[in-house]
């Protein structure tokens, strides 16, 4: 789904790493302007910097730009960066809006010299399109059809010189002939909480919130490693401090705030919990099937898939296996129940 949108018709979570409405607008207030502003992804910074200065030397459009990894770690944030660092206008688009080749020839054809293109979510974009994107992206210029059938004639058209930026939470994906033609690839690492109390600091002083330094620690190791989760956080655990204690996000008023929002010490929510206690006290453990799982919980299967397990497996607390998904001995310690012997793991995992 797209980060311009949220992934279903239903609420998006607290600690939910896809962008709901109110995300969108407090983001574009929160987004850093330069690539000295962003925090974290010092790879990836070093690399993208590297890139964009021997551009700017060339006096030519640098090469195509493909950022990858989890939702909600800043990959539309840095393409509006090479945007302002390069100097040029930049257009948004979604692979899922690019339905029609003709979609993407409209886009194309208005560029100016320079222009970046940022496509986000590029690996669900049309196939007719992303044939049309090969040419653009290698000879910048486009074959448009006109007519139907027989009589059908190619026109090539000439398109400006423009760098395209695309943005995918699957880079696994996408085609081999697409990922081949970017120039310059990058993976987003999630965070760690050091690096989120940055960034929640950050937000703080734009958002005119008085938080302590042990409140944004409080925060941080409850973000799962997401800048998007935290700065949504620091909303909430913002709502109860003017609401119900003196204003200043503490550590105590951070506890006392993600408590009600069923936000407990490592991040997991009642969903997360619901997954984990039915895996546990309802079969054992596991080995269990995702549908049989889903079923447990009142979920659809692609919610428990695709939502909860991967923060999970990375927390330690869920093992993926031939036979099904299977408790490790950390669920079990968290959810306070004593492991049997052959639990998978025998202590909780770090989680960063």
């Amino acid at each position: 789904m797209s980060e311009f949108e949220p992934a279903r018709d239903a609420p998006v979570r607290d600690v939910s790493a896809e962008a709901d409405v109110d995300d969108l607008d407090i983001e574009a207030s929160l987004r850093p302007r330069r690539l000295s502003e962003f925090i974290g992804q010092p790879r990836v910074r070093e690399q993208l910097e590297l890139v964009l200065e021997g551009a700017r030397r060339r006096g030519a459009p640098p090469d195509h730009i493909l950022l990858s990894g989890p939702p909600g770690l800043g990959k539309t944030s840095l393409s509006m960066i090479v945007a302002a660092e390069l100097g040029a206008a930049i257009r948004l688009t979604s692979g899922p809006a690019l339905e029609r080749a003709g979609d993407l020839a409209a886009m194309l054809s208005n560029l100016v010299p320079g222009d970046v293109l940022f496509i986000d979510e590029i690996h669900r974009i049309a196939r007719p399109a992303e044939e049309m994107l090969y040419l653009a992206m290698e000879d910048f210029r486009v074959d448009v059809v006109v007519g139907k059938g027989p009589g059908a004639t190619s026109i090539p058209l000439d398109i400006a010189p423009f760098t395209l930026v695309g943005a995918t939470t699957r880079a696994g994906a996408l085609t081999g002939p697409l990922r081949d033609r970017f120039g310059f690839t990058a993976h987003m690492e999630f965070y760690e909480p050091a690096e989120l109390e940055l960034v929640l600091r950050r937000a703080a002083m734009i958002l005119d919130v008085d938080l302590r330094p042990d409140g944004a620690e409080e925060i941080a190791r409850r973000s799962r490693g997401t800048p998007r989760i935290a700065n949504r956080l620091l909303r909430r655990v913002r709502d109860f401090a003017e609401v119900r204690a003196d204003g200043s996000v503490t550590r105590a008023v951070a506890r006392d705030a993600l408590a009600v929002y069923d936000v407990d010490e490592i991040g997991l929510d009642r969903l997360d919990r619901a997954v984990l206690g039915a895996l546990v006290r309802s079969f054992g453990g596991g080995p269990v099937g995702v549908s049989t799982l889903a079923v447990a919980v009142g979920e659809e299967p692609g919610t428990v898939e695709e939502v909860c397990e991967p923060y999970l497996v990375r927390a330690g607390m869920l093992a993926r296996t031939p036979r099904g998904r299977v408790a490790t001995a950390a669920a079990w310690g968290h959810l306070g129940v004593t492991p049997p012997p052959d639990a998978t793991g025998s202590v909780p995992s770090p989680l960063f």
